[in-house]
């Protein structure tokens, strides 16, 4: 008996991506990670609109995108020790109900104030959902094939959803008004959350017998909060600004404190002997590069297309479809290519690619024409970034328990938020002063727009080598045996 046991859980642990159930699963878990994804650059091409509707000076606008990111990156560490300690299933609910509430709420505003704080409640409610679904799938998919095929589909999502967010913003702000942009996640959280009763087990608190870190919660939270919101404020204030340099001191000394306290908490939020598993800290570095140049290069090439060639919101998202047709194409063959080649080979080659394409598209003039100057660059970026998206989540999750499931998926989806404050940043320093330059000796807007964005796009080009160099030191997700 025990022999036939043994060997029916080792011939059904292989299937779960077989059944109806697991399929149905694995397509809740990415349409979670569809609609946390999507939120980062949906708004985009929605922000003239919402500027005039709303009456915001240019100075309140850019809290609409920022103040999303700002508790996405805040409180993600928070809301994947929350899916560890309380049940996946509860907090993916309690996040995507969140998230609706709060979408809700953001397109019904009426002042800037109400949807600005809209926008930071939505992050909240990502923070708590994106964990909690890449937690589930890791746990769910546990033999080294179908994990490496489903985080395949997965980073896909994530690559989709970045390109797939502007055409979104563009179709509905000149079809249905902007305020869609936010009504349409009520409708879309509904649906899930009916899926995830029915489908998502729900699972005993193991918060209750371990007890909950509240002082390293305080410190991580903190810290990222700070982190980001000085990120989002350094290219207004200016990067040597007292205020910038305190906040990026401050941020580390918390941060500092917070390592120190989870070195002899009890129930750590962050159980440090996570960031000693073989190359999970050069994954979430490269995470964090990749997401610097690759997410921060839409806004410019976005503002590219309407400000300097005139497109409006719908052409604007039109002109991003083959490019995210190829970015679902790179991911679905980087899955199928892990197991040949494993994920070291795929990361940094990707990541070459990617910087590549974004290198290509920092030549962009003031007359360029979408077939010329657009869409090689489009297309060779996406052909890459699909491959870095698919194959860091898998080298991040290599030899990482069900207990740290939720952490690990946390600190990749903060490192990615993070990376996107970074990049944005640090690319509006470095074209901020080559726009004012080039317009003070009077070329036309046009000329110093493009001149700017081009000297940004080489910068996150750069993070792009950066990141293929780190790749370098990740693990090499080869081993086909399963993982224990």
């Amino acid at each position: 008996m025990t022999t036939t046991r043994t060997t029916t859980t080792t011939t059904q642990a292989p299937g779960a991506l077989q059944t109806r159930r697991g399929r149905l699963l694995l397509a809740l878990v990415c349409a979670v990670a569809f609609l946390d994804f999507v939120d980062v650059t949906i708004i985009n091409v929605a922000l003239p609109a919402i500027r005039d509707d709303l009456g915001f000076s240019l100075q309140q606008l850019q809290w609409v995108p920022s103040g999303y990111l700002l508790t996405y990156g805040g409180f993600m560490l928070l809301g994947g020790r929350m899916a560890d300690l309380l049940g996946r299933r509860r907090v993916l609910l309690a996040g995507l109900t969140t998230f609706g509430l709060a979408s809700l709420l953001g397109g019904l505003a009426d002042t800037p104030e109400t949807l600005v704080v809209a926008r930071m409640v939505q992050g909240i409610g990502a923070a708590l959902s994106l964990p909690a679904a890449l937690s589930i799938l890791t746990t769910t998919f546990t033999t080294r094939a179908e994990r490496h095929l489903a985080l395949g589909i997965w980073g896909s999502v994530a690559g989709i959803a970045s390109a797939a967010g502007v055409l979104m913003g563009g179709v509905l702000t000149e079809t249905a008004g902007w305020r869609w942009v936010m009504l349409i996640n009520p409708v879309l959280c509904v649906g899930l959350v009916g899926a995830i009763l029915v489908l998502v087990e729900s699972e005993a608190p193991a918060a209750v017998r371990r007890g909950f870190d509240l002082l390293g919660t305080v410190l991580a939270t903190g810290a990222m909060l700070l982190l980001v919101y000085t990120l989002v404020e350094a290219p207004d204030r200016g990067w040597a600004d007292p205020a910038t340099v305190t906040g990026l001191a401050g941020a580390a000394v918390v941060l500092t404190a917070f390592v120190l306290v989870e070195a002899r908490a009890a129930a750590p939020l962050l159980p440090l002997p996570v960031l000693r598993l073989p190359g999970l800290v050069a994954a979430n570095v490269v995470q964090l590069a990749t997401s610097a140049g690759f997410l921060a290069m839409f806004f410019f090439v976005t503002v590219y297309m309407q400000e300097v060639l005139g497109y409006g919101a719908v052409r604007t998202g039109l002109a991003y479809i083959p490019s995210c047709l190829m970015a679902a194409a790179s991911a679905a063959c980087g899955a199928q290519l892990i197991a040949r080649f494993g994920s070291r080979p795929l990361v940094v080659g990707g990541s070459v690619v990617t910087g590549s394409g974004i290198l290509l598209l920092s030549r962009l003039p003031a007359d360029g024409s979408y077939a010329v100057d657009l869409l090689p660059g489009l297309m060779l970026l996406c052909s890459g970034v699909g491959f870095v998206f698919v194959t860091v989540a898998a080298a991040a999750n290599a030899g990482v328990d069900a207990e740290s499931a939720g952490v690990a998926a946390a600190l990749l989806n903060s490192a990615q938020q993070i990376g996107a404050a970074l990049g944005l940043a640090v690319l509006a320093a470095v074209s901020s002063p080559v726009v004012s330059d080039r317009l003070a000796t009077g070329a036309a807007p046009a000329e110093a727009l493009s001149d700017g964005f081009g000297r940004a796009l080489v910068v996150a080009a750069g993070f792009l080598f950066a990141a293929a160099v780190v790749g370098l030191r990740t693990v090499n997700t080869h081993d086909p045996e399963p993982i224990v």
